[in-house]
């Protein structure tokens, strides 16, 4: 299915055309049918000639609701630029074909309307003026339609020619990633909160999980309808009405993202390619605040110019744009920039999550050419040199490339060595698993320096200090072993080279402790504890078990100590305190801090004031 969207000035005949089309009211609001004037989005769907249905999204004209304009003409395929007979081309209609031309919206009909207010020769001129107008534009070589919606005359044929033109249109490619970015939300009585828009990227299912991004927000699709009828499911490029479960109203705003949880994160700051409009009344100075518009949400931002002091009209250029509020972006994504004085420019997101970049610096302009420009098999390659680990789910979202595509590219690039793929799931590089190996010896090697005698570095403090999924890390590290980057001695890793040496005087600190822990085994009586450092060493060499904080055995003494108890406790059945104390010719304070610890390592088990075997021990 496809959407078709109306432009031009206020009170040029849109929402009359809309309504005599379908039959059906755009202006849905009370305040739109007391002024007369279109406010905001309304909706409406015609079944052409050929028997092809489609959206109709009708649009407001007046300049204080471009915002409005901008959050509905994001999804269209076809847009109809109206211009009234009796006034010509006007401002809006200027304004509203610079915003489809930054938007590259390429199909296109150019309506006459109100066509019996004027002689012939009046229409010529003003068709003459609408041509000449639309000339530099996508427009250019838009079929033009003269009507009377009124009466009636030229329908017909703009209906012919509608339907010419979506023959030729190619429909919205379903990539398996859906989003329906919200125009529209509203309770319906007996379903519960209700969002609209125009789907895309993907279809949806009733049933199916869905998250809202940027908020982050859950729920499941219990209902669908597209124009009022109940569906199973939907492709992209229709107008969808999605009943949610669990979210009310209040969560949920204009801008927001519907689509399938866990891949779509939203970002504060974005690469662009940027192209300023034709008739830029004044330049646009580096670090000027404007509103961002994309599909159908807005945020106040900043934009950064990376190769020009400045913007005149006309000009094309890279920017970088930081957004006040976070947007969910894919790359290739439409924007619009606008200020209190009008539409600014416009484009097309390159790097959707992107660093800070130093201006006017070659090897960035290069990088976002390359994104930009290159071919799959590039983009990914250079995307992927600009960071260290990525997830596969994470490097497609970026780099706005269809999943199958994106899937080819990757294997070529991993049969020429230029990337390396871990687990099917994790890709680097060649730079970037070089610079992460690096990063690795770095930290493992600065923990070795800080701590001399600890065996390594335990698994989760490297994976927290290199800012890494669980999943991620246990991806990498096989990789890391296997090229003797580091040794796994289970909960810690250490560089290969890494050795434990004590000077003189911890040795003879060490030596001093093991000889007390076996001068009276079951108790043994320490005079000083070695440092902390040291007695962790022990500890993880083996060389001494610490049962609590103040009884450490020897682990002969411990191992004959736990066969002694085992033994009584087959014969017996259970086993106190007191019993231990006994047993072992020891004190309370040791057997009770045994004990405690047997039931730790899953040896025993406390029963009242007695213990038992557990079982296989």
């Amino acid at each position: 299915m496809f959407v078709i969207g109306t432009a031009g000035h206020v009170d040029h005949g849109k929402s009359v055309l809309v309504k005599t089309l379908t039959g059906i009211d755009p202006d849905r609001l009370t305040e739109e049918k007391e002024r007369g004037l279109t406010i905001d989005l309304g909706f409406a769907w015609l079944t052409l000639p050929s028997g092809r249905e489609v959206s109709i999204i009708d649009v407001p004209g007046h300049e204080r609701f471009v915002k409005n304009m901008l959050a509905g003409v994001g999804g269209i395929d076809l847009a109809l630029l109206v211009i009234a007979a009796d006034e010509g081309v006007m401002p809006q209609t200027k304004e509203h074909l610079a915003i489809l031309n930054l938007l590259e919206v390429k199909s296109g009909i150019l309506v006459i309307t109100k066509k019996d207010l004027v002689d012939d020769e009046w229409l010529e001129l003003v068709k003459s003026d609408v041509a000449e107008a639309v000339k530099n534009t996508t427009f250019a070589k838009a079929p033009m339609v003269a009507v009377s919606a009124l009466k009636g005359d030229g329908l017909p044929e703009l209906l012919v020619a509608i339907d010419k033109l979506l023959k030729s249109t190619v429909p919205k490619e379903d990539i398996g990633r859906p989003r329906l970015p919200i125009d529209r939300v509203f309770t319906m009585s007996g379903f519960g909160t209700v969002v609209t828009g125009t789907l895309i990227d993907g279809s949806l299912s009733v049933g199916q999980e869905v998250e809202v991004v940027p908020k982050g927000l859950k729920s499941r699709i219990r209902g669908l309808q597209t124009h009022k009828t109940k569906v199973e499911s939907t492709g992209p490029g229709n107008r969808v009405a999605v009943n949610l479960v669990g979210l009310s109203t209040s969560d949920l705003s204009r801008g927001d993202v519907l689509t399938l949880q866990g891949w779509l994160r939203p970002t504060s700051r974005c690469d662009v390619k940027l192209h300023t409009v034709i008739d830029l009344p004044r330049p646009v100075r580096h670090n000027a605040k404007v509103t961002f518009h994309t599909a159908s949400s807005e945020t106040p931002a900043k934009v950064r110019f990376l190769d020009h002091d400045d913007a005149g009209a006309d000009e094309e250029m890279w920017a970088q744009i930081g957004l006040e509020n976070p947007v969910a972006l894919v790359k290739g994504d439409f924007f619009i920039i606008r200020a209190s004085w009008g539409t600014l420019g416009g484009g097309r997101i390159v790097d959707t999550h992107a660093r800070r970049h130093r201006r006017f610096h070659k090897p960035v302009i290069d990088g976002l050419a390359a994104l930009d420009k290159g071919g799959v098999y590039e983009a990914l390659l250079k995307l992927l040199d600009r960071g260290d680990a990525w997830e596969m789910d994470r490097l497609l979202a970026r780099s706005g490339v269809v999943p199958e595509q994106a899937k080819k590219s990757i294997e070529a690039l991993a049969s020429d060595k230029k990337i390396l793929v871990l687990s099917g799931m994790v890709l680097f590089s060649a730079l970037g698993w070089s610079q992460f190996k690096s990063k690795v010896e770095e930290i493992v090697r600065q923990y070795h320096k800080q701590y001399p005698l600890r065996l390594g570095v335990p698994k989760e403090n490297l994976k927290s200090r290199l800012k890494l999924s669980s999943k991620t890390f246990n991806s990498i590290v096989p990789q890391l072993i296997e090229e003797d980057i580091i040794v796994d001695e289970g909960a810690v890793l250490h560089l290969p080279e890494h050795e434990i040496s004590l000077t003189d005087g911890q040795q003879k600190s060490v030596d001093l402790f093991l000889k007390a822990l076996t001068a009276n085994p079951y108790a043994p009586v320490i005079d000083s504890m070695p440092d902390t450092e040291l007695l962790n060493l022990l500890f993880e060499q083996g060389k001494a078990i610490k049962v609590s904080d103040n009884v450490i055995f020897s682990p002969q003494a411990y191992r004959q100590m736990v066969q002694k108890i085992t033994e009584y406790m087959k014969s017996k059945g259970k086993i106190t305190v007191a019993e231990v104390r006994d047993l072992l010719a020891t004190s309370r304070k040791y057997a009770l801090a045994l004990m405690e610890y047997m039931d730790e390592q899953k040896v025993t088990r406390r029963v009242g004031d007695e213990r038992v075997l557990r079982a296989g021990s």
